[in-house]
């Protein structure tokens, strides 16, 4: 499932039709896309794993990509798109065709602040409030790895950027959220957000050590998330299952 970084870039690239009038299509005939044709898209942001663009009638296309959803962009529009998509935004010059979503959706502004309330705060966002997120990670009850997955806690962290945080924080994922201390909440916090907008300028998540962060090979890009030994000291990964989710850790870097 992609993380926060993807859809806060896709946010960003999607920009382009703003403030522009868009013709919206479903040839899948699963999303009702009269709610917005011929709307002006107002903006398109992301908060957390979701992304929101806003139009001219005051709803919100809502969508949440899960496992397999993805979005294309054609430019120059040469064709009709295909028939499994879920939702087309086209203008003269670009479009963009939704495939597979978990969720495609519009939302009115109240449903719209509701996502929105449900989520904890965003690392990548300019309005977050680093003292809700430790706050909110404070009062989980349950290990670390599990609040960070949670997404009423910290919303738009994955799978990787938990284990790759955690390890650059030297806190093993297992311990109890409600034990960190202060300092390590917010260096939690900062890392999370360096992380994350670091991945959002790269278009993929690289913690190892690169010049280049686009030439190291993707199954080496990280220092522990489905490594066979840290990268940092050598030691054999630590696997185990918290929050639901395969966990990975070094057991000597995060020592309980």
């Amino acid at each position: 499932m992609p993380e926060g970084h993807t859809i806060h870039r896709l946010a960003r690239d999607m920009a382009e039709l703003a403030g522009r009038r868009v013709t919206a299509t479903s040839p899948q005939r699963r999303f009702s896309a009269e709610a917005v044709d011929q709307d002006t898209v107002v903006d398109v942001d992301a908060a957390g794993k979701h992304l929101l663009i806003d139009t001219s009638s005051d709803r919100t296309v809502h969508v949440h990509l899960g496992m397999r959803g993805k979005w294309l962009r054609f430019s120059p529009v040469t064709g009709e798109p295909m028939r499994q998509v879920r939702l087309r935004l086209a203008t003269d010059g670009v479009a963009w065709d939704l495939i597979a979503p978990s969720v495609c959706e519009v939302l009115d502004p109240a449903g719209r602040d509701n996502l929105v309330g449900r989520l904890g705060p965003d690392p990548l966002r300019p309005d977050a409030d680093p003292a809700e997120a430790r706050r909110r990670i404070a009062a989980f009850r349950g290990p670390i790895g599990a609040a960070l997955l949670d997404q009423g806690v910290i919303a738009g962290v994955g799978n990787v950027f938990r284990a790759e945080a955690l390890h650059a924080c030297r806190i093993a994922p297992d311990r109890r959220a409600g034990d960190l201390t202060g300092d390590e909440l917010d260096g939690l916090w900062s890392t999370l957000t360096r992380m994350m907008a670091t991945a959002v300028e790269d278009g993929r998540i690289v913690t190892v050590d690169a010049e280049d962060h686009l030439a190291v090979p993707e199954d080496r890009a990280r220092r522990v998330y489905k490594q066979e030994a840290c990268y940092d000291c050598g030691t054999p990964i630590e696997v185990t299952e918290i929050g639901g989710r395969t966990s990975y850790s070094c057991p000597r870097c995060q020592a309980r």
